[in-house]
C-alpha cells in the first residue's frame, strides 16, 4: 500500500485520551488501488471483541494489562492483510449504571455497596449477606443467581463501572478505530458493530448469548454471519472473559460441524487476560483447540 501504517496509527497514542482522526484517514484512501471486499474469493473475517477504551491500560476503568501492545499488533496485522481481510465485526460492551453486576444493585446488612470484584452467590442472598437495593428486583435477582449455580455458570462478580452507554469508555479505542475505518473505506465494506450486555438482569460476556437468560436469546445474526466466512480470526479483550466466552459460544453452536470450527483462529498475541486468569485461560484455549480443531497463532504467523 502507498499509505504507511504510521499515517493511520500513532502507536504513541494507543490507549490514550486522543480522539480518532477519521477525516484525515479517509483523505489517504484515494491513493490506494485495492479491490473491494465483494470481490474476495476467500472470505475472511476479523472478530474483534470489546476493543474499547475502558479495557485499555492507563485510561480504562477495567484495564487489561497488555492491551496497548495488543492493539498495536492487531492494527499492524490488519494493515499487513488489508487486501485480503474481507470484513471486521466488532463486539461492544454496552451497559447502564443499574445492572446486576454493578455495585448500585446491592447492599449489605449495613447498607454498604459491594466493592469491585466482590463475588455474590445465591447463598449470600439466602443468608442475608447481600440484598438488592431495590426490592422490586429481588425475585428476579434471586432467580438469576440460583440459575447460575444450577447451570454451573460463572459466579456473579461485581465489576467496576465500565462501558457505560454514551461514555468515552464505551467507545472503540481510537487507533483501532482509525484502522477499522481505513479498512472500511479501502475495501468498500461497512464494519459490523454488535452491542451486548444491555439486559439489566444478566451478564453477557460472550457475543452470542448471556450467562443465563429466561428468554434464551441467541444472536443468530452473528452466527449466520460467521458461517458465511472461509476463515475467522478472533482478537480483543479480555482473553480470559469476553474473548473466551465468545469463542466457546461460537464453537459450541457449531460443535457438530468441524468444517466451520476448524476455520477459527485465535490471534493469541492480540489479546490479554485479566490478572490472575493467565494460566486458566491458556488451558481453556488449549481445550478448545483439542476439542474443536481451532488454531492458536501469533498475528505475525498469519498472512492472509
Amino acid at each position: 500500500m502507498k499509505t504507511r501504517y504510521e499515517q493511520i496509527v500513532d502507536v504513541r497514542e494507543i490507549a490514550s485520551e486522543k480522539r480518532d482522526h477519521i477525516p484525515s484517514i479517509l483523505s489517504l484512501v484515494g491513493q490506494e488501488q485495492i479491490l473491494p471486499a465483494a470481490s474476495d474469493k476467500k472470505r475472511t473475517l476479523l472478530l474483534a471483541i470489546d476493543v474499547q477504551n475502558d479495557f485499555m491500560e492507563s485510561i480504562g476503568s477495567l484495564p487489561v494489562v497488555g492491551s496497548r501492545a495488543d492493539v498495536q499488533r492487531l492494527t499492524q496485522w490488519m494493515y499487513n492483510n488489508m487486501a485480503s481481510l474481507t470484513q471486521v465485526m466488532c463486539s461492544l460492551d454496552c451497559h447502564s449504571l443499574l445492572q446486576i453486576f454493578h455495585a448500585d444493585w446491592w447492599v449489605d446488612k449495613q447498607g454498604n455497596q459491594p466493592k469491585p470484584f466482590t463475588v455474590i452467590r445465591h447463598k449470600d442472598l439466602i443468608h442475608g449477606t447481600w440484598t438488592v437495593a431495590n426490592a422490586d428486583t429481588a425475585e428476579q435477582s434471586l432467580a438469576y443467581l440460583k440459575n447460575l449455580a444450577t447451570e454451573g455458570k460463572k459466579e456473579l462478580c461485581i465489576w467496576p463501572y465500565h462501558c457505560l452507554e454514551g461514555s468515552s469508555g464505551a467507545q472503540l479505542e481510537s487507533q483501532f478505530t482509525n484502522m477499522l475505518y481505513f479498512h472500511s473505506a479501502v475495501r468498500q465494506v461497512k464494519p459490523i458493530l454488535v452491542y451486548k450486555g444491555q439486559d439489566p438482569y444478566t451478564e453477557m460476556y460472550g457475543i452470542i448469548k448471556a450467562e443465563y437468560d429466561d428468554n434464551k436469546f441467541v444472536n443468530h445474526a452473528v452466527l449466520e454471519a460467521i458461517e458465511a466466512y472461509d476463515a475467522i480470526y478472533i482478537a480483543g479483550q479480555a482473553s480470559s472473559h469476553c474473548v473466551l466466552a465468545s469463542a466457546m459460544q461460537i464453537l459450541e453452536y457449531f460443535a457438530e460441524d468441524k468444517a466451520i470450527t476448524s476455520r477459527i483462529t485465535l490471534l493469541i498475541d492480540c489479546m490479554s487476560p485479566i490478572a490472575g486468569f493467565e494460566e486458566s485461560t491458556l488451558q481453556a484455549f488449549e481445550s478448545l483447540r483439542e476439542k474443536y480443531g481451532i488454531q492458536i497463532k501469533k498475528s505475525t504467523d498469519v498472512i492472509l
